[in-house]
């Protein structure tokens, strides 16, 4: 009899435990949260764009709408020029070197007073056009090879690129190469015809053959201006250009040269290379070679001491 009290306790305490299990809690007490939870209200969609889920608005009630979720638009980001964000692109900007206050051409094929200079050709005399008008000297001169014999005389046209003054500090010779030249490397032809206008420049000698070639300010050599030697510094601007008539000369060397000048502006400074279209200037001595001008309606005829000072008054 005891016995059968007993097991019909423990199959009562066993039946409440399983009931307990499934969920059905005994009396009125609150269900546990490992069944069941009240859903929590949505959180408001964000801008920057979140997913769907997260953006989707629930009712008050608790029951998930069925109206599909939907993700508030991203406002689009103001584009920045060529792909990159506006203070990168900022940046860039402000490390872009401003530009150079000058603007400058430069001739070496110019003539003394006009008319006179030397040519060293590697041809004969019978092929050998006659000589140009000075403005067409360049490209007579690269149409035959030619190399400046004896004097390079360049002319430097400097001008600001704005109001502003720019000062012209100092000009510098920078030597590339010097060799000696080969005995038969060419004839040397004369320019000499007649002269005709004269050039109104700041004058400079440079003597290439010296161990350090410095550009030196002389005195001008037109017989009607005569002008007094200028040094360093110059002002230019846009209103005043300056004009720079540097003149190289060698006897013993065939020289390659540029000219590299100082400026200086509103607190800025800086220095400008001059030279023939990316190459160097080139001049060679004459010493040694047959020399010749040309006289109508001979031709090229050999140039002697004789007709050299007959016919310039030297």
């Amino acid at each position: 009899m005891r016995s059968t009290a007993l097991a019909a306790a423990l199959a009562l305490a066993l039946g409440g435990l399983t009931a307990s299990l499934a969920g059905h809690p005994p009396g009125g007490d609150e269900p546990s949260a490992s069944v069941r939870a009240t859903p929590k209200p949505s959180l408001p969609a964000a801008h920057s764009g979140g997913s769907p889920q997260s953006a989707a608005g629930l009712p008050s009630g608790g029951v998930e709408s069925s109206a599909p979720a939907r993700a508030t638009p991203k406002p689009p980001a103001p584009a920045a020029p060529s792909g990159d964000s506006p203070r990168k692109h900022r940046a860039s900007a402000g490390s872009v070197p401003p530009a150079t206050p000058l603007t400058w051409t430069a001739d070496s094929h110019i003539w003394r007073l006009e008319c006179d200079h030397d040519y060293v050709i590697a041809k004969p005399p019978q092929q050998v056009p006659p000589p140009p008008t000075p403005q067409d000297a360049a490209v007579w001169a690269a149409s035959q090879g030619a190399v400046h014999g004896r004097t390079t005389n360049l002319r430097i046209s400097v001008q600001g690129r704005g109001s502003a003054a720019v000062v012209l500090e100092a000009l510098h010779v920078r030597m590339v190469n010097r060799t000696t030249p080969a005995a038969r490397r060419g004839t040397a032809y004369s320019m000499y015809e007649g002269c005709g206008a004269v050039l109104i420049p700041r004058h400079f000698s440079v003597d290439l053959d010296a161990r350090r070639p410095l550009a030196r300010s002389v005195p001008g050599n037109e017989p009607d201006r005569p002008a007094p030697a200028i040094d360093f510094p110059y002002r230019v601007s846009l209103r005043e250009p300056e004009v720079l008539l540097v003149s190289a000369r060698t006897e013993s060397c065939t020289c390659d040269w540029y000219l590299e000048l100082d400026w200086s502006s509103q607190g800025r400074t800086g220095t400008l290379r001059i030279d023939d279209h990316g190459r160097p200037f080139r001049t060679t001595s004459v010493e040694g070679l047959p020399r010749y001008w040309y006289r109508n309606p001979s031709g090229w005829v050999p140039m002697t001491t004789a007709y050299d000072d007959e016919e310039t008054g030297g």
